[in-house]
């Protein structure tokens, strides 16, 4: 049930390059006086979202996706753009089409390559580019393979890409450019099952099913093109296991190149139940060898993901988990020595998760990103790991500018500037430019922790700051959205702290409505977080938009209770086994503190609302207080018994429930998670209104928890409604059904609180 996953895939209508008429561009200027209005649900449809970002050799372009909503046709596109890093209006990539993506350059900066869909079938294409001026000429297709192509990268010399495709591991290996007899194969078989009048399925293992789809026969494989002949070789021929894994943490082929192109490293979980098991390893293969066979390097029990070497060849970084069976344990950076052929946790004191990573330019450091009380800061150490007076800290940036979360990294040749990309919960995703970030003067074994959460409460401001946060520089370089934001108001995210009962500090978040005024009483919206292993943050968000949920007249309140993420794995781990304990007591007192210290809040007109995790925390606040007036439940679980047997992830259940339901039987309730913490088992005591919402296609909660949910509120005479999508999966994506939910939600809540 945790984060989100975040793909679109293309095809397509050829656009000639242009200055930008609808892309990124300076704000529209407004009068001081100019009265700002809230956001409502179409302007935020007219947001142009940023997606996958790509820098040029030169440190020069940009390349980036944008997609655009249309609500009435309900679609959303994708295109693919390019503009200077040093300022300048942007272009479409005239060599792109609609939806297409992927956009990578290669290696010497005079080609691209990009995944299109034109022709019906998504392959890799190549194409000229002229770094002088931006221009794009010469699209050819590169790869015809029968199952697509995706994922795609570069090798070091720029003569072969590496891609995936779902292939069925019993065919004969595709080898040929043309294909060959594994590739007819494949199309046979794909052939066969669409033309079949019989649309049933047989299965024989587990994970037939994961998250929004049926998995069939076919696995993911990594495959190698040689850019002058097409030739393709398939890199784990005849596997029946998919590489990478699926994985919530991050896409792309969750692969590398060393730097010398000899070498390969991966990802794969080749443990022979799926669906209980997350100890994907870190595997190298020789390329220089085709009857090599790829090597385990990884040796913790834990899941290993997004290997990537030093610039100079001799280091190979990770992310990586320690425990077998546990999603959420704590992600570590480690460092393997390819020649001592070590492993070694750079952090160890480190309690928060490592989410993404990238070496400096000349791999003397690795810049990282971590969760941190609600923001998502940029970080850097040195590649040995050895701070001399403890964990040095500096903030990056002015305390304006510092909020926020940021990713997708990106050194810039000088090694001093990184180019990121940054939201907050006022602003969707940018691109913004660090100015002299890498210091150069570091001293060896020195370690430097760039933390960008200025007025931080937290103990980091009790340590050492290093260097001068003046002459640090945060540059925006991409406007999406500034013309949008020009007319709307942007409530700001307020922080607040309080101790548990067991004398545990948590954090809380607040946003005031549009047009506050401190005399007045506000109702309360209180939204709780999914996960569990999850976390409120400064951050935006398409699908549950604290902005959004104020501006109509609303106060907001988060809680970050036991099992968010960014405050140490021991809060992420408070919540295993403990469901309805101590993260339920968290969020109640957490609200008792904000009521207290906000007299603007009308605690007499509360609603809650949470999906996946926080779906089921809030069938378990319906039958375990009525201090609100009402709820709303998405995707939420309500008897864990029968949520076990309709789900796919079983590692997931298995781990939060310590066992499977069997292993409690002849057991009290009281010595058993899955009925302990059963919201079904609180039925009796449901009274609070309540608003269900489910997706057909949810196959991380069945839609039948939904189901159950709203039959036992109706046969108990609670007032109730049910929200069925019967074209959704955990998320609510398409556009006008978007519509439907904010409109439903917020009437829900505006029937019961005003």
């Amino acid at each position: 049930m945790r984060k989100t996953l975040l793909f679109a895939v293309m095809a397509f209508v050829l656009a000639p390059i242009c200055i930008a008429q609808t892309a990124p561009a300076a704000a529209a200027p407004t009068s001081p006086t100019q009265a700002k209005r809230p956001m409502n649900f179409e302007d935020m449809m007219k947001m142009k979202r940023l997606g996958e970002t790509a820098v040029s050799p030169d440190g020069k372009w940009l390349a980036y996706s944008v997609t655009t909503v249309d609500l009435e046709q309900n679609t959303k596109t994708p295109e693919l753009w390019l503009q200077t890093i040093a300022g300048g209006e942007p272009m479409k990539l005239a060599v792109a089409q609609a939806k297409d993506g992927g956009v990578q350059f290669a290696p010497d900066g005079k080609r691209i390559l990009f995944l299109s869909g034109r022709g019906g079938s998504e392959q890799v294409w190549l194409a000229d580019f002229d770094a002088a001026s931006g221009a794009t000429s010469n699209p050819k297709k590169l790869t015809s393979i029968s199952t697509e192509a995706g994922d795609a990268i570069w090798s070091p010399d720029g003569n072969s890409v590496l891609f995936t495709s779902a292939v069925y591991p019993d065919c004969p290996a595709i080898t040929a450019a043309d294909g060959g007899v594994g590739d007819k194969c494949n199309a046979d078989r794909d052939a066969a099952l669409a033309t079949s009048k019989v649309k049933a399925q047989i299965f024989t293992h587990l994970l037939y099913r994961h998250w929004d789809h049926f998995t069939g026969e076919k696995r993911t494989h990594l495959f190698l093109a040689t850019v002058g002949t097409g030739a393709v070789r398939d890199l784990t021929p005849n596997d029946p296991h998919d590489v990478p894994p699926f994985s919530l943490e991050g896409g792309g082929c969750g692969c590398a190149f060393a730097p010398d192109g000899k070498e390969l490293a991966f990802t794969e979980n080749l443990d022979e139940e799926p669906a209980i098991s997350v100890s994907a390893k870190i595997f190298t293969l020789d390329l220089t060898n085709p009857a090599a066979k790829p090597v385990a390097i990884s040796t913790s029990k834990g899941g290993n993901f997004n290997p990537a070497y030093s610039p100079d060849g001799k280091w190979l970084a990770w992310r990586s988990e320690e425990r077998a069976g546990y999603e959420a344990d704590k992600f570590r950076l480690v460092v393997y020595d390819r020649t001592a052929k070590t492993i070694k946790d750079l952090l160890p004191k480190f309690e928060n998760w490592v989410d993404e990573f990238a070496w400096s330019r000349d791999s003397s450091k690795i810049i990282f990103i971590a969760g941190h009380e609600g923001t998502e800061p940029v970080f850097v150490v040195d590649r040995n790991g050895i701070a001399k007076n403890g964990m040095g800290l500096e903030r990056l940036v002015t305390p304006d500018q510092g909020y926020g979360v940021y990713g997708d990294l990106h050194i810039l040749p000088d090694n001093r500037s990184i180019l990121a990309t940054r939201m907050t919960v006022q602003s969707p995703t940018e691109v913004v430019r660090f100015g002299d970030y890498i210091e150069p003067a570091l001293q060896p074994g020195e370690m430097v922790v760039g933390i960008d959460f200025a007025g931080s409460k937290s103990e980091f401001e009790k340590l050492v700051a290093l260097g001068e946060p003046s002459k640090r520089t945060l540059l925006p370089i991409t406007h999406l959205n500034d013309a949008i934001f020009a007319q709307l108001y942007e409530g700001k995210l307020e922080d607040f702290w309080f101790t548990a009962k067991d004398g545990t500090k948590l954090q809380g978040f607040l946003i005031r409505p549009p047009g506050f005024n401190a005399a007045k009483k506000y109702p309360v919206k209180f939204l709780i977080h999914g996960g569990p292993q999850g976390a409120w943050e400064d951050s935006w968000s398409y699908r549950w938009n604290a902005e959004l949920f104020a501006a109509n007249g609303y106060v907001v309140v988060m809680i970050n209770m036991r099992g968010s993420t960014g405050y140490g794995q021991a809060i992420v781990d408070g919540v295993n086994g403990d469901w309805g304990g101590k993260p339920f007591t968290d969020l109640m007192e957490g609200l008792d503190y904000a009521e207290q210290h906000y007299p603007f809040i009308d605690k007499g007109r509360e609603c809650a609302l949470g999906a996946s995790y926080g779906g089921y925390m809030a069938n378990w606040v319906e039958g375990h207080t009525d201090r609100f007036k009402c709820i709303v439940s998405h995707d939420g679980m309500f008897n864990p018994e029968s949520a076990y047997g309709t789900t796919e992830e079983l590692w997931f259940n298995e781990w939060e429930f310590k066992g499977k339901p069997w292993d409690y039987y002849g057991k009290p309730d009281a010595e058993n998670p899955y009925r302990k913490w059963s919201p079904m088992l609180a039925a009796k005591n449901f009274k609070t209104p309540m608003l269900v919402v489910h997706g057909q296609l949810d196959y991380r909660l069945d839609v039948s928890e939904g189901y159950q949910m709203f039959t036992t509120l109706q046969r108990l005479k609670v007032p109730s409604k049910m929200l069925y999508f019967p074209d959704e999966d955990h998320w609510v994506l398409k556009p006008q059904n978007s519509r439907l939910w904010w409109k439903t939600v917020n009437d829900w809540v505006d029937e019961w609180t005003k």
